[in-house]
């Protein structure tokens, strides 16, 4: 979700490492393709964006020059579905891949489809992300369908800024703001409009690789799963303490441990869990010694760590590390 807005950015013609020195944003993240900002930090980068560039309409703006290959494997299964309506399934079936902070749905209603789009979680919003959502959408479905599809009309839930022109260069008509959703209605027969770079072929391939990344994802979404991966992605610059865990999810150690608790495991549980799994797998290069691992795990001494995996496993490291050698170690 960072990339579209760097893309923005740099469209505009600004720098972006300025920009992310101006947004306080740790670019190394993006070296970690695997690596998840939450809904918080990409509104903030949002505003940024919008108050670094003078653009009082980013987000609308930013939705007009993403394509479909921005928004990876999600973007490929959406250009080789067969019709409109199977990209909008494919978008509301994958779109976790992307980001969990909206999604849409859509309802026939007399001549007209109204494709609404919702925050996954009742909470205020900037309007830009909104706005992106709104813009993008609107831009894909005529990509999509290589036709020009006029709006019936378009509702947003937030209150209308200042300047209401950039919405007219956009969708082609002033939006209304503050009703109770936000939609884009429009004529029915979009649904039935076929997409012009389908392929059976690749939407298969694709498909599949969007249904294991969606799986993968779903199986990881608990908290205390993503804690975890927090603690793996510590190791082994630091082993984070209980106090620096709580400030990464922006939350008090008290609060950190009663949801910890409501998934039936704790801090300390999940430390050792952790420090389990990576010693395991340190064990079985050979390239680390004993005195390695119980450093790279932040052990006091080899001797410490030597205990702890004994309670762990019932062997000694070495006796462990003997027997993975020997495949005998599921």
């Amino acid at each position: 979700m960072v990339y579209p807005i760097m893309k923005t950015i740099v469209h505009k013609g600004y720098e972006i490492e300025k920009y992310f020195k101006y947004a306080s944003f740790d670019r190394s993240l993006l070296q970690n393709t695997e690596a998840r900002i939450t809904e918080e930090e990409l509104e903030r980068l949002m505003i940024a964006a919008a108050n670094y560039t003078q653009d009082n309409h980013f987000g609308v703006h930013q939705g007009q020059i993403i394509e479909l290959a921005d928004m990876g494997i999600l973007g490929y299964v959406m250009l080789h579905s067969k019709t409109i309506v199977d990209a909008l399934t494919a978008y509301q079936r994958y779109n976790v891949i992307l980001c969990n902070v909206f999604n849409l749905d859509w309802e026939v209603e007399g001549d007209d489809v109204l494709i609404r789009f919702f925050l996954q979680h009742p909470v205020q919003t900037s309007r830009h992300v909104v706005e992106e959502m709104a813009s993008s959408l609107y831009h894909k479905i005529n990509k999509l369908s290589n036709q020009h599809i006029p709006l019936h009309e378009i509702r947003f839930t937030h209150g209308a800024p200042a300047d209401t022109w950039p919405y007219m260069a956009v969708f082609g008509k002033v939006p209304r703001f503050g009703g109770k959703d936000n939609v884009l209605r429009m004529s029915k027969e979009v649904l039935k409009y076929p997409i012009l770079y389908s392929d059976a072929r690749l939407l298969g391939v694709f498909e599949n690789m969007a249904r294991e990344t969606k799986d993968e994802l779903t199986q990881a979404s608990t908290f205390s799963d993503r804690v975890v991966q927090w603690m793996k992605e510590c190791v082994p610059s630091f082993f984070p303490t209980l106090q620096q865990t709580a400030e990464y999810f922006k939350i008090s150690t008290r609060t950190l441990q009663h949801k910890l608790k409501a998934e039936q495991t704790s801090y300390n549980e999940l430390s050792v869990k952790v420090r389990k799994e990576l010693a395991m797998i340190y064990l079985q290069k050979r390239e680390y010694s004993i005195g390695d691992i119980a450093y790279l795990l932040y052990f006091s001494e080899p001797s410490a760590f030597q205990s702890a995996f004994k309670k762990w496993t019932g062997l000694s490291p070495g006796q462990y590390r003997t027997k993975a050698r020997n495949r005998i170690v599921p």
